[in-house]
Order: structure tokens, then sequence, then C-alpha cells
């Protein structure tokens, strides 16, 4: 009687997995084609300014996460109507107050970056927080039940006429405002596409109080673990973009694309996989969901190492290849950023399993603590040794950290310490190979 549901699960799983990844990589492919054309029509600073806008508005979306798409996903109700409405109700209020912060702060970020263009571009790109906001949970009940093939497609449909807008606009104008109404039709044509395709409940304004101070009491945890999350993935352009110019930033952000794709396509894929995936493992009793999480677990992990393995080896030439003379100093950013992000993948996916079983208090102090030592290691290696010690000090972040998300892992019953011990071995020998490999390119970057 245990078999057939999970046979049934595992087949959704890799199912899921089949379609987030396979989108991931057409997705990823369309926007490397994009940029490569942009380079040539754009200047290094307009990947500078846009840097900015996504960190501010990317700080927004995080510092106020109320993890709605997360309750959806694990929550006993998350299936329940008046659960569903309250939920996109805070969705969409959230996506309006952000979207006036956003105005608010258009003139203080002009001024502390010292780029003016921000005084117009943030109440521009700021609409794309109200569409946001106004996601149906339909969406987010598709994940619960791992049914996430239009989902996909329709992620692709609208990343693809965003970036025939951008371009079009592009070749026309050879203007940054390109890219800002690129991202404002992406928002458009997805929000457009997921009321009007995806099946399931039509939300309507409404309030439950029950199902509200559920979601408070889960997404207060999960807001302050966005703050620390900022930090985690935004706060590198951040601090960077107080030193660099905008040129310089947008040649790193270049760079960033390129050499952090793997591990973005690994974070798409746990937040969309192992939330229900964790949620199923803990309502087993046979332990046949363990057993094969941890085998998810070892392929997810080692295909992001061999891709930030190759990405370390030709960075360099592949810049030298794709792109001009303008964004040459990218190439051994690229190394640096990959080989930092390989010692990372120890801790990359247990965070999932907290929120899997409601607990976001203790998710939160593990991004916390995981924020707050990396913020230290990149500001303190960068005082040391520039650009490329700040990202030595984002590998030394992952190692320190990690005792404690182990014992997050401990708690929730999914630590694998063979996984861990075995890829950070393995991370080892290609971080070196790389390293003397391109170090002729890397050491200009030294102070």
């Amino acid at each position: 009687m245990t078999q057939a549901p999970t046979a049934s699960f595992m087949s959704r799983v890799l199912r899921g997995a089949a379609f987030t990844s396979g989108g991931f990589v057409l997705g990823q492919g369309m926007r490397f084609a994009s940029n490569l054309i942009l380079a040539r029509l754009l200047f290094p600073e307009a990947f500078g300014l846009m840097a900015l806008m996504a960190m501010v508005l990317t700080g927004l979306t995080m510092l106020s996460d109320t993890g709605v798409p997360q309750s959806i996903m694990q929550h006993k109700r998350g299936d329940d109507r008046d659960f569903l409405n309250t939920a996109w109700t805070l969705n969409l209020c959230r996506g309006v107050v952000l979207w006036l912060i956003a105005c608010a702060l258009a003139w203080p970020m002009a001024w502390v970056y010292d780029a003016p263009e921000l005084m117009w571009i943030l109440p521009l790109g700021g609409l794309s927080l109200v569409m946001l906001g106004a996601a149906p949970t339909r969406v987010f009940t598709a994940q619960r039940h791992l049914q996430l093939g239009r989902v996909m497609g329709i992620e692709l449909a609208s990343q693809a006429i965003g970036i025939l807008v951008m371009v079009t606009l592009a070749w026309i104008y050879a203007s940054y405002w390109a890219l800002v109404a690129g991202v404002l039709v992406t928002g458009a044509a997805k929000l457009g596409m997921e009321w009007a395709l995806l099946s399931g409940l039509r939300n309507r304004l409404a309030w439950d109080r029950d199902a509200g101070r559920e979601l408070l009491r889960f997404g207060g945890w999960i807001m302050a673990s966005s703050a620390f999350g900022f930090v985690l993935l935004q706060g590198d352009r951040a601090i960077l973009g107080l030193f660099l110019t905008v040129e310089k930033l947008g040649i790193y952000n270049i760079a960033y694309f390129l050499a952090f794709f793997p591990v973005l396509m690994a974070h798409t894929m746990m937040s969309k996989l192992l939330i229900p995936s964790y949620r199923e493992m803990f309502a087993g009793k046979d332990g046949e969901h363990d057993r094969k999480i941890r085998r998810l677990r070892m392929v997810l992990t080692g295909t992001v190492m061999t891709l930030l393995t190759i990405m370390a080896l030709i960075g360099p030439w592949l810049i030298d290849f794709l792109y001009d003379d303008r964004y040459a100093e990218a190439g051994p950013i690229i190394v640096m950023i990959s080989c930092a992000q390989m010692l990372s993948l120890i801790v990359l996916t247990y965070d999932q399993a907290a929120l899997a079983r409601g607990d976001s208090r203790r998710f939160f102090w593990v991004i916390a603590i995981r924020a707050t030592v990396q913020t230290l290691c990149f500001v303190s290696g960068a005082a040391l040794a520039g650009l490329p010690g700040a990202l030595l000090g984002q590998a030394v972040a992952s190692v320190l950290v990690y005792p404690a998300v182990a014992r997050l892992a401990r708690h929730t019953g999914v630590w694998d310490k063979r996984h861990d011990a075995l890829f950070a071995a393995a991370a080892l020998l290609p971080i070196a190979g790389a390293l003397s490999l391109h170090w002729p390119k890397i050491a200009p970057l030294l102070p």
C-alpha cells in the first residue's frame, strides 16, 4: 500500500525536475543570447544601471517577503479557497506598497550611487512589483502539487516577449530604456498569461482572520529571513556599487550572470521541488522518500559542480570569444565567482527542509548567520585584496557557516554528511586547476 503513492510522488518529482531544469536551460539560453546582442548595441553603463535597479527592487521584494508561496506549498490549508484568497490579497497589497516605496527611494538611491538616471528608472521599473503581487495563487498551487509544465511554459513565453522588446528598442534607440521596457513587458505578459491560461481558483479580494494570522505568523520569520537573504544574493553588488564605477559594475554583472547561472538553476529547482518533496518525505513512514531525495540532492549538486567547473576553466576564453575588449575583465571575474560558489554547494539545499516543516524561525537564524558571516568576509577580503579578496571571502564564509547549517539539517532529519564531505573534497581540484590556469589574468585585478 505504501509503494503506489511513492511511485506517484517520485514520478511527479522527476517530471517537475525535467520541466524546471529544461525550462531553466532554455530561459538562460535566451538571456545569454540577448546579452550577447545587447552588449553590442548598448554600453557597459547600461548594465550597471540595470544592476542597481535590480538590486533595489530585489531588496524591496526580499525585505518584505511574506512567505506566501512557501505557505501555500507547505500548509495544510494550501488548497482552501479562503486561505488562497487571503494570501492573494496580502500579496497584492504588498506589491502596491512596494511600488510606492520604490518611488520614494528614487532620489536617495540616485544620490548615493551618483546615478541620476535612477530617478526615473526606479519608479517605472517598480511597477513590476505590482504585477508580481497580482499573480494568481494558482501559480503556487501548481507548484504545491508539482504540476510545473504550464507554469514553466508561461515563464519562457513571457521572457521571450520581453527579450524581443528589449532587443528591438535597443537596436532602434541604443538606450538603457530598452532594458527597463523589457522588464515591464515581461512582467505584464507573464501576469496576463497566468490569469488566462492556468486553471484553478480565480482570486478575489478577501480576508479570513485565521488564515491571515497563520500567513503572517509564518511569514514574519520569512520576512526577517529574506532581509538577510537579500544580503546573501545581492550584497555583493550593493557593496561593490559604492566602490566601483557604474561601468565596472556593469562588467561585474556580465560576469556574475555567466558564472552564477548553475547555482541559480539549483535555487530555481529547490524553490519549486524541494518544499513539496520534503513535505511528502516527512509524511511518509517507510523512509523511501528520504533515500530518493538524497539521490536527487546528489544529482543536483553534481550537475551544478560540473557546470561551475566548466565555467571556471573556460570563462576568460568565453569572454574573449563572445564579447569585445570593453568586457575583458569579466573573464577572470567568472573564474573567481565560479570557484567561490563551488564551496557553497554543501550548504545549498538544507534550508528548504525547515520550511517544509513550517519551521520558519529556525530557517531565519541559519540565513541570518550565513548573511552576517558572508558580509564580514566579503568586506574584509575586499579591504585586503580588492575584488579577488572579496570573492575569496565568500568562499571562506561558506566553510565557516557549515556547522550552523549542519545543525539545522540534523534537526530536520535531512543531514547527509557523505554528500557534504564528497563535494567539499571534490571542489578542491577544479578550484586549484582553474586558479592556476588563469592566474596571469587574475593577478592584475589585485590591488
